[in-house]
């Protein structure tokens, strides 16, 4: 379970201190997928990088399966990220000098050993369609195959809570359907809290939990803006 009480990020300025998150309060259960839209500046993605312990937030709570991230040393949160949170981007962060199944192993270096989730990596790529692409590099993938890997990687350790900022933001419109549809039935059979932001209309209709960013607050069911 995801619980946020009373979240509040605040930057300081010359001109004093600068209010992006005001009194943020957000629950959710492990299955749930909730979409959050808003315009550009309102504070979307810095939710989203507190809720995955990128960044402290300046007052409030976040607990994820009863854990506070920012409770614990620099060591110790990113043991946390590792092994409770996925995160997929809109650029997809792969390393161009790794194969599709070595940039999807790249989160179980810590482990002691990567042979245990090799088999993992081999089942969710063949999950994604990649079975065949294992051994190519970055470069040598579409768009939509290159998100789809950063979805395979987002899963390998098994993450209570997955974190995906405009996922689709650089898709065209086929390739960005198919990720969509993609990222949901993986979730599915996951059954992992997944949180996406998104200024996609047509893709936050999919999410049965929509949410809106509104004067530094997160606004439940609010009316979906235009997409741009």
């Amino acid at each position: 379970m995801l619980v946020v009480k009373q979240l509040h990020k605040e930057y300081p300025t010359p001109q004093g201190a600068l209010s992006i998150l005001s009194g943020i309060d957000l629950t959710l259960q492990r299955g749930d997928a909730a979409c959050i839209m808003g315009p550009s500046g309102s504070g979307k993605s810095t939710l989203l990088y507190i809720l995955g312990a990128l960044e402290p937030p300046t007052s409030g709570t976040v607990e994820l399966d009863g854990q506070n991230p920012f409770t614990l040393d620099p060591n110790e949160v990113a043991a946390f990220r590792n092994r409770k949170v996925g995160f997929v981007f809109q650029d997809h962060c792969l390393l161009p000098q790794c194969s599709v199944l070595e940039n999807v192993l790249i989160p179980t270096l810590v482990a002691k050993s990567t042979d245990s989730f090799l088999e993992r990596a081999r089942l969710l790529l063949d999950q994604v369609g990649l079975s065949d692409r294992l051994s190519h590099r970055p470069g040598e993938l579409s768009g939509g195959e290159k998100q789809r890997v950063a979805l395979a990687r987002a899963l390998i350790c098994q993450p209570t809570m997955m974190l995906c900022d405009e996922p689709t933001g650089n898709l065209d419109r086929q390739s960005s359907g198919a990720v969509a549809s993609l990222l949901l039935d993986l979730h599915r059979d996951k059954q992992t809290i997944l949180i996406l932001v998104t200024h996609s209309v047509e893709l936050a209709s999919r999410f049965p939990k929509r949410f809106e960013m509104q004067e530094r607050q997160l606004k439940p069911d609010g009316g979906v803006i235009p997409d741009h």
